[in-house]
């Protein structure tokens, strides 16, 4: 039995396949097995596997046949992600469940600096690594802002404060535990990302993931991802996401809840929240012009007013604003009103 599985979906990646092969091919750790899944492709990549596949007898190939004219009707996701991945699952035999696009790149000690982190960290069910973006040309503001927050989570505690941020994990360079992606029923597709699904339900079940601080996958920046066009990765998506599991696993459902800020971030999640059934009591907001003001049927507070709420309502407050400085500010703010995070407020973006 291999000591790890690789999860290799590919669609349509000849271009950089070969790119991610030879990294494969290249690990320091060699017991290892790839579950390579052709996902209908129309290009060179179901070649370009079957070549592997014939050089190295630790790649299997899995084919997922196109849809008949008309398939698809049931609800069954258009880009098949989760199938794939299904698909690879089901036909892993390693402890060690490894995922990987291929169209990124593995440092050479990926998998043996993870297998053997996870040997030295029975409490954690997974692990992630921080990552390189690239090509660097594409690497713009805002992709580098997040390789930034991301590459600064390590401790399972960081990703555990900012769950609601992001996904705190890159999924390529996510290895979980087999045992615990069965207990969790595997990878499913509720209609938002698959990945931050995952994440989350495995932190709601009392689990705990931490990242390696190095760089161990190169994450290619790709203008025509799918997950950019796909309303499955889209940012009303990943507010149903959020807004599902803080109400189903992470609010405390007596406290009144108050959304810190009232701005691009903050009236979106409150919409949502509302449409979920989680009614909201009040905002908090620094701009003097919209203080006073009703944002859906709540009062917008300045931070004087939150504490005078907080001394009688004992709110539980969801920090909602976009960029990492103004989340500081808030903690420091509620932070110095007595305030704990986790227990009385989360961060969300």
């Amino acid at each position: 039995m291999p000591e790890v599985s690789v999860l290799l979906p590919c669609r349509n990646a000849a271009t950089w396949l070969p790119e991610c092969m030879e990294s494969l091919a290249a690990q320091s750790l060699h017991d290892f097995e790839v579950l390579a899944v052709d996902d209908r492709s129309t290009d060179e990549t179901g070649e370009l596997l079957r070549w592997w596949s014939a050089r190295d007898d630790r790649v299997q190939v899995l084919e997922i046949a196109p849809r008949a004219p008309g398939a698809g009707e049931d609800g069954e996701p258009e880009d098949g992600l989760v199938r794939a991945l299904d698909v690879a699952v089901a036909a892993s035999r390693a402890r060690l469940l490894a995922r990987m696009d291929g169209d990124d790149v593995a440092r050479p000690r990926r998998l043996e600096r993870q297998r053997d982190f996870l040997a030295a960290r029975p409490d954690l069910a997974g692990c992630g690594t921080a990552v390189e973006l690239f090509p660097r040309a594409d690497v713009g503001e805002g992709y580098a802002r997040y390789e930034s927050w991301l590459n600064g989570l390590t401790d399972p505690a960081e990703l555990w404060r900012d769950l609601f941020v992001e996904c705190p994990v890159a999924h390529p360079t996510l290895m979980i535990r087999r045992s615990v992606l069965s207990g969790l029923g595997g990878y499913r597709d509720p209609g938002w990302p698959e990945d931050y699904d995952l994440v989350l339900r495995l932190h709601a079940a009392g689990m705990r993931i931490a990242n390696i601080p190095e760089p161990l996958l190169r994450w290619r920046v790709r203008p025509d991802r799918h997950s950019l066009a796909s309303d499955r990765y889209s940012a009303r998506a990943f507010r149903r996401c959020k807004v599902h599991f803080l109400d189903e696993a992470f609010l405390p459902a007596s406290r009144p809840l108050v959304v810190w800020g009232a701005g691009r971030v903050g009236k979106p999640l409150a919409r949502e929240l509302i449409r979920q059934g989680r009614p909201v009591s009040a905002f908090v907001d620094l701009d003097p012009r919209k203080i006073g003001q009703e944002i859906h049927g709540a009062p917008v507070l300045d931070p004087g007013g939150f504490e005078r709420l907080a001394s009688k309502a004992e709110p539980y407050v969801l920090a909602a604003v976009g960029s990492p400085g103004a989340r500081d500010e808030i903690r420091t703010a509620l932070a110095n009103l007595g305030q704990r995070e986790i227990e009385d407020y989360r961060v969300c973006a």
